[in-house]
């Protein structure tokens, strides 16, 4: 992965009329990091659950939902307490959300206090219960496997550096368990999950084999830290093979409303520099229901959650961040990501007047629609009338303080949400490449879709039917349901539309009990596919 140069934040507001800004590079073809999700704490021993209407809301891809991605639910010190947190992840999983765990404090028994700095009742981790402490990690890890949840990771301790309610541990002491113990667990690993992205907490960790070889995320928050100290060149050079997560932040503070206008937008500025000055493949916020956070206390969204959805609702897990003009004028700021065909951008305009932003997608001389919704101070996530590209270009006005997504594609037309779904027709019928990628326990499955007919494909749904013994615990790019057995796999609002000789890529995370077999037939709206 590689993470552009720092983009320097202008102090200065243009003035209130219409301005011009350079032409914004779109390059499909240069790929940087893979983006896994957006998404939020949830932690019903703190704040209490979610609704099941606001867990709807907030992992839902349509209108009105925020599209979060990613949930991150607390390990529980005491094994009575792990059900906390389980129905939200259930329904998260359900709606195609990767779940991960971050521990505060190992069960009472495994710990001791000794005093750090002032503190003379800290709290840390007993050396001779390093193995034990792995184990209670893994009998996690097993508990929600056991109740439908796949963990995608465990975190080894949520901010050991800023621990003076929880437990403290040394950048010496992770590196000490991740090389001894964390082997053993089940799933992938998190450290450090430093408070600051404190650099001195995850060097020592990218700097010795041993435990480098036993962590799968370098996981981090972000208060507090500058956009100057976003980027890390030691995992660009030492990472290779590991992931890049940002697990914890609220942004610029928890006092103001998330509905206060224009402050909302500096969320919008935040997450487009975590993904394009650091790199980060998550952007996970802290508590998805608050009066600071995404959603209200009443289960609304929020204005700072509007803003988050420009990003979630359509840059989902699999799209890769491309090359793109990240500040092509002051106060604009803007990324882009692929899957497959389809591009998606996002751009950020903290001017107080519009700006006109020529977008030009490079290798292509595509002509069609652009898809686009609007984030301002009187406009959530609103669906706009589409746009046309012409010879791979595209110029938008970006509304005075707002966000912009465009989705098109970089073969010509995408258009915005589905309609009423139909059959393929005229022509062939349908066809279904199915790609299996397996480990002991469990595999990930891409699912290339092709409109062979010569008329678009309005709303679809993929039916198939796994065999026996593999679950479905996470997915791309399409809504799955159920888990196991006959899955219908239906398109969210971004890429409903299957154009002639178009494809569409989907994809999921599964399990299984030692059958790998790939699903023997699919239909598209009830019409047989062709399986290439």
């Amino acid at each position: 992965m590689g993470a552009l140069p720092v983009v320097t934040v202008a102090a200065s507001i243009i003035g209130a009329t219409e301005a011009s800004a350079a032409a914004a590079n779109i390059n499909p073809s240069a790929p940087r990091q893979t983006i896994r999700g957006f998404g939020a704490m949830a932690h019903a021993a703190w704040i209490g659950d979610l609704t099941a209407a606001q867990r709807d809301t907030a992992f839902g891809t349509g209108d009105g939902h925020l599209g979060f991605s990613v949930l991150r639910i607390p390990v529980g010190e005491n094994q009575a307490d792990w059900g906390r947190d389980l129905a939200t992840a259930q329904r998260a999983v359900a709606l195609g959300a990767t779940v991960f765990a971050s521990p505060w404090n190992p069960p009472a028994g495994m710990t001791e206090t000794f005093t750090h700095g002032s503190q003379t009742n800290a709290k840390r981790l007993k050396y001779s219960s390093y193995a034990a402490y792995a184990q209670h990690l893994n009998d996690f890890t097993t508990y929600m496997r056991n109740n439908g949840v796949n963990l995608y990771a465990i975190s080894v301790q949520n901010e050991p550096d800023y621990a003076s309610t929880w437990t403290w541990w040394t950048a010496a002491e992770i590196v000490q368990f991740l090389r001894a113990n964390a082997g053993s667990i089940s799933t992938r690993v998190i450290a450090p999950e430093s408070f600051q992205y404190v650099k001195s907490m995850s060097d020592p960790i990218l700097n010795d084999a041993t435990a480098l070889a036993n962590v799968d995320i370098i996981g981090a928050h972000l208060y507090g830290t500058s956009y100057s100290n976003f980027p890390y060149p030691l995992f660009q050079q030492k990472g290779a093979g590991k992931e890049l997560w940002m697990t914890e932040v609220y942004y610029p503070n928890s006092t103001d409303s998330a509905d206060a206008w224009p402050g909302a937008l500096d969320v919008g500025e935040h997450m487009h520099h975590a993904m394009v000055d650091a790199g980060f493949q998550t952007y996970v916020w802290w508590y998805l229901r608050r009066s600071y956070g995404p959603m209200r206390e009443d289960g609304q969204i929020s204005k700072r959650g509007a803003v988050m959805a420009q990003f979630a609702r359509f840059v989902r897990p699999g799209y890769v961040r491309i090359d793109a003009t990240a500040n092509p004028a002051t106060n604009v700021y803007v990324s882009a990501y692929r899957s497959a065909d389809t591009v998606v951008i996002v751009a950020v305009n903290k001017n107080t007047s519009s700006v006109s932003q020529q977008f030009t997608l490079a290798g292509t001389t595509a002509s069609g629609s652009v898809a686009n919704w609007v984030t301002d101070g009187s406009r959530n996530v609103a669906p706009q009338s589409a746009l046309g590209m012409v010879n791979g270009s595209v110029t938008v006005t970006l509304p005075a303080r707002s966000v912009t997504t465009l989705v098109t594609s970089v073969n010509g037309t995408i258009t915005p949400s589905p309609s009423v779904s139909s059959s393929p027709a005229g022509g062939a019928g349908p066809r279904v490449a199915y790609t299996m990628s397996t480990w002991s326990s469990g595999f990930t499955a891409t699912v290339s879709i092709t409109n062979a007919g010569t008329s678009a494909i309005d709303g679809w749904t993929l039916s198939f039917t796994l065999p026996p013994g593999q679950s479905i615990t996470s997915g791309w790019n399409a809504t799955f349901s159920p888990a196991s057995g006959q899955v219908n796999a239906r398109n969210v609002d971004y890429n409903g539309t299957i154009a002639p000789g178009a494809t569409v890529e989907i994809g999921f995370q599964a399990t299984h009990t030692g059958n790998t077999a790939e699903p023997a037939a699919f239909t598209l709206n009830g019409v047989p596919c062709t399986v290439v």
